[in-house]
């Protein structure tokens, strides 16, 4: 089974809100430590922020309605970083975080079912699900603000919308931050997110790192680090890091890779 959600989903608004806030971070200091997390939902944001740099109310807001689409109210608690957190990285870049992770190769049909739906969204740029059966062939869109006899052209073999049409997004469902890793990660997920987060932690930088090396070796890639290690998979901390800013960065930012995650 394999699942895509596209840049209008609700979780996937929580996970570029806090990318654009993560690029907001950048644009203070060349390296921020931050952390976020967001919720969405009914015409209310909820954002808590630990950083080291200084981010205001009045900054975070027009990000929220302009991912959003609506008129959001948002509520934004910011506090430093914890002490003990931040001297980790006083005298260089070290891992932030204790963790596994894993990079596995993407296989034909998770490329094809992410071809699938960046085209839908690209046709229909509202809140849409798609999600494939590898065993039986079986394809079920769900996207919003379309008649779905018009998708039923488009995917003659497809379940389309089973419950009929529908009107998605924040005010039908809710978003949370970093809820939809199988859309982002495909069979490379492990216990960390991927969005909202600075790229000394090694949910962001590791994650990125075992899934493309995965990609090259053609094979599953497992590591794990410790909070304040220097050295992963005998690589330095830091070549590591700087691997992860390169990929982001060729997506465009923190906001831009936070729309469809790895792939």
């Amino acid at each position: 089974m394999i699942e895509k959600v596209n840049p209008s989903h609700p979780d996937k608004i929580a996970d570029r809100i806090a990318g654009a806030i993560v690029d907001l971070a950048y644009t203070k200091e060349v390296n921020p430590k931050i952390s976020l997390e967001v919720l969405i939902g009914h015409s209310r944001c909820f954002i808590i922020a630990e950083t080291s740099v200084d981010i205001t109310l009045a900054e975070v807001e027009p990000i929220v309605k302009r991912i959003a689409r609506e008129d959001v109210a948002t509520e934004f608690i910011c506090t430093k970083q914890d002490k003990h957190l931040a001297d980790n990285q006083k005298d260089g870049i070290r891992c932030g975080d204790n963790g596994i992770f894993k990079g596995v190769p993407l296989t034909d049909e998770q490329k094809w079912l992410s071809k699938v739906a960046r085209a839908t969204y690209d046709l229909i740029p509202y809140d849409g699900k798609y999600v494939y059966d590898i065993e039986t062939g079986k394809l079920i869109i769900c996207q919003s603000h379309k008649d779905t006899e018009y998708l039923k052209k488009l995917y003659p073999n497809a379940i389309i919308n089973p419950l009929g049409d529908w009107t998605g997004g924040i005010n039908v469902d809710s978003g949370a931050l970093n809820r939809k890793l199988g859309s982002d990660m495909a069979d490379s997920v492990t216990g960390g997110g991927l969005h909202g987060k600075d790229l000394s932690k090694a949910d962001v930088s590791v994650n990125i790192y075992a899934f493309l090396k995965a990609q090259v070796l053609g094979k599953p890639v497992e590591l794990c680090s410790a909070i304040g290690d220097a050295e992963i998979d005998g690589k330095p901390y830091s070549e590591i890091v700087e691997m992860a800013r390169e990929f982001i960065q060729s997506r465009g930012g923190f906001e831009k890779f936070a729309e469809w995650g790895l792939y």
